[in-house]
């Protein structure tokens, strides 16, 4: 199973890619986690990419694309893999196709879990997150439930930044969500239902 997922920043995507890799089995590819793990391993893209990010550039497409080629190559995408955070854009996805063209390999479904701008913009508003250990909480949190450490609220959730972020990530998406529905290959999915109904939707659209 080779699934792209879609969704905006806060729309609980993160959740779901988590779900789906152990209901499947399959890989989970992040392009951030890729992009930092070349980084630190110093590859050669990972090199390039470095010379962008020091700069406060964006990282061009055709270094992120190189690494999700050399990613798609790795022995745990053999039984499938979920693609979360790439494509951004058509003309990621038309590489995209291009590689996976190359492999041998193509996409089964893209699964865009769709919440309203201001259902995400109150998630987010309330969101917080541990200084010690990471663990995501929300506003009614004194202190960490893990590890009782402080809990803060990151500058890119709040109301005006988050709108500045949702702004952006519709004006990239939106032809892209149109794309992959001229291919037949788009699943929508209402994310402001609870969790597990989401992902109960996910996984009958998928079957």
């Amino acid at each position: 199973m080779n699934i792209i997922l879609l969704g905006a920043p806060g729309a609980g995507k993160g959740t779901q890619a988590a779900k789906l890799v152990a209901e499947y089995d399959i890989a989970h590819i992040s392009t951030g986690d890729i992009l930092r793990a070349a980084v630190k391993a110093q590859t050669p893209l990972g090199i390039e990419a470095q010379s962008f990010m020091d700069k406060g550039e964006l990282v061009p497409d055709s270094v992120v694309i190189g690494l999700v080629r050399e990613r798609l190559q790795e022995k745990d995408t053999a039984r499938g893999f979920i693609l979360d955070g790439f494509p951004r854009t058509t003309t990621q996805a038309v590489a995209l196709a291009s590689v996976l063209n190359e492999l041998g390999r193509n996409i089964d479904a893209v699964v865009a879990v769709d919440v309203d701008p201001e259902v995400i913009v109150a998630r987010l508003n309330t969101r917080r997150l541990c200084r010690m250990c990471g663990h995501i909480g929300s506003a009614s949190d004194t202190s960490c439930q893990v590890c009782n450490g402080e809990m803060y609220q990151r500058d890119d959730d709040k109301p005006e930044t988050v709108r500045n972020r949702l702004e952006v990530y519709a004006k990239q998406t939106a032809p892209l969500i149109d794309y992959y529905r001229g291919a037949d290959l788009l699943i929508e999915v209402d994310g402001e239902q609870p969790v597990e109904q989401v992902f109960a939707e996910i996984s009958k659209a998928l079957k």
